[in-house]
């Protein structure tokens, strides 16, 4: 089960002790539920996996400068021999070359709000389509444009499930407006899903998307980062922030809007995608070898 940590670190802005915090109670989770969580970074241009935990400590104690690396940025980042924190798409990628079929994350890219005339639209969706990772997650950003993130995944025809809910969740709430495309109830239903896309041809080479709703124990945290966001984006708009400085404006005003709310709601999701990332990598592997165990005993 791969991990974008250092991601979480750099463009989460999330303080130092959130930061530990977070790193040693999913590791905690995936060993709980018997399953080795892989941290990966890109380090001097070489991609790793399996990151030590010295070395995630740093990263936490915010002791390196990341850049933020997609997969178009990978050949620059690689042959310039730079430090990266991967993005959905290039963990994806980095985490299928290494054989990893499960990837964990706080949430991914989406359509972005004008997207229909900027076309800014997240390399994570695409990367969704021709990726054969699950990646599991708490959803879009309420910033993004959610209904037509999930009119372009129906197109790219990636398969979307969500945890135990029939609306999909929007990362700091679990309500977006939005109906699941499929709603499971357990990671098992999920390894099932993963497993049969993988033996027929045409879908083995796609990803999958795990969405699992904020738990409902911290909705009322979420509901007042939607407020803090719905604010923020109002104000970017007042004052013609565009573009590539949209996101660092509205993560720095909800911060402030929420009183700092946001930062622990984010770890608190993503325990949460462990948690049912981990029991999905558990059951994904058991049902692997139970199906290839019966089909030698047909032989």
């Amino acid at each position: 089960m791969s991990g974008n940590f250092w991601h979480l670190c750099r463009h989460g802005n999330l303080i130092k002790c959130f930061r530990l915090e977070g790193f040693l109670q999913e590791v905690n989770i995936s060993y709980e539920d018997c399953t080795l969580p892989c941290w990966h970074d890109i380090c001097l241009g070489v991609g790793r996996l399996g990151v030590k935990g010295y070395m995630l400590a740093n990263g936490a104690a915010g002791n390196f400068a990341l850049s933020q690396v997609s997969r178009r940025d990978l050949p620059v980042v690689l042959a310039s021999k730079m430090d990266g924190a991967t993005t959905v798409s290039a963990t994806m990628l980095l985490a299928a070359a290494a054989g990893i079929s499960i990837f964990v994350t706080g949430g991914i890219g989406g359509v972005h709000r004008g997207g229909e005339a900027s076309m800014d639209i997240s390399a994570d969706l695409t990367e969704l389509s021709r990726t054969p990772v699950a990646v599991v997650c708490a959803g879009a950003k309420s910033v993004l444009d959610i209904p037509r993130t999930l009119e372009f995944l129906e197109t790219q025809g990636v398969c979307v499930a969500v945890m135990g809910s029939d609306e999909f969740p929007a990362f700091f709430t679990p309500h977006s407006g939005c109906r699941a495309p499929c709603r499971i109830d357990s990671p098992e239903q999920a390894a099932s899903m993963l497993l049969a896309a993988g033996q027929v041809q045409g879908l083995h080479n796609s990803g999958m998307l795990l969405c699992c709703p904020i738990p409902e124990q911290f909705a009322a945290e979420g509901q007042q980062i939607e407020s803090a966001i719905s604010a923020a984006l109002d104000e970017a708009t007042a004052q013609g922030i565009a573009g590539s400085e949209v996101t660092p404006f509205l993560l720095e005003r909800i911060r402030s809007l929420t009183g700092g709310a946001s930062l622990v709601a984010n770890i608190k999701l993503v325990m949460n995608n462990a948690a049912i990332g981990a029991q999905m990598a558990k059951s994904y592997v058991h049902q692997k070898k139970h199906n290839s165990c019966q089909g030698r005993s047909r032989l």
